[in-house]
């Protein structure tokens, strides 16, 4: 199995930036695709964004309401997956998760992903 730990959270003003890290142990971090999802309050579990396990062949994808704000990467030689957030707005604000498949080409459901980290906090103020 494959460990995962979120970090980076906090809060920021709208129009501010955080970067979320989660860092993977446990196994080879190259054979998973990783994922960013979020959840606030009373909502259901909603996905972010997704980087292939190799980067360089592959590929991104960005819930709609987060293109040219945010954007995913990796550092397989770190076992780390990166959230960069700019131009923060309140609806922002959730509990962000880490998740990872070793299932190619996985999805957007939360489903489809066997591995979550613990969640880290953003918050945005208005």
């Amino acid at each position: 199995q494959v460990q995962l730990v979120e970090s980076g959270g906090g809060l920021v003003q709208a129009g501010g930036s955080l970067r979320l890290s989660c860092t993977a142990s446990g196994r080879t971090f190259s054979d998973y695709d990783m994922a960013w999802f979020r959840q606030a309050p009373g909502k259901e579990r909603e996905f972010v964004a997704r980087i292939s396990r190799s980067w360089s062949s592959g590929s991104t994808y960005y819930v709609d309401s987060v293109k040219g704000r945010f954007t995913i990467s990796r550092d397989n030689a770190k076992n780390t997956v990166y959230l960069q957030m700019d131009n923060l707005k309140p609806e922002d604000t959730a509990l962000y998760y880490c998740a990872a498949s070793k299932t190619i080409g996985v999805g957007t459901r939360p489903d489809e992903y066997g591995y979550w980290g613990q969640g880290t906090q953003v918050t945005v103020s208005s």
